[in-house]
């Protein structure tokens, strides 16, 4: 069961219509097979001091090839100044499921 270029991408949003937007955009531009959106809680420091807000954590399915034209729309869209963008190899996937997500992105098996 081999996934080595797919990846599971991060992103934290402020808002739910910032994490909708970008969500679509993502799957609109093929840039993404599928995006879920999680309420977290985020506790982080911020210009010298200690900050809590909720916010709605983004997990992106997506390829390596991919992933430049993905950072390049969501800190287009993204309301923060600093969005966290972070990807994670996904090391194995169901071979029918990572087809899937290749396919629709675009990308070469």
């Amino acid at each position: 069961m081999s996934g080595d270029d797919l990846i599971l991408v991060q992103c934290a949003a402020g808002s739910r219509e910032n994490a909708a937007a970008i969500a679509q955009a993502l799957i609109e531009q093929r840039l993404a097979a599928c995006v879920q959106m999680t309420p977290i809680e985020s506790w982080y420091r911020w210009e010298g001091a200690v900050q809590h807000a909720p916010e709605l954590m983004l997990t992106i399915k997506t390829v390596r090839s991919r992933f430049e034209a993905l950072c390049r729309t969501v800190t287009a869209l993204h309301e923060y100044d600093v969005p966290e963008i972070v990807a994670v190899p996904i090391v194995d996937a169901l071979p029918a499921y990572a087809d899937w997500v290749r396919e629709t992105v675009g990308a070469e098996g």
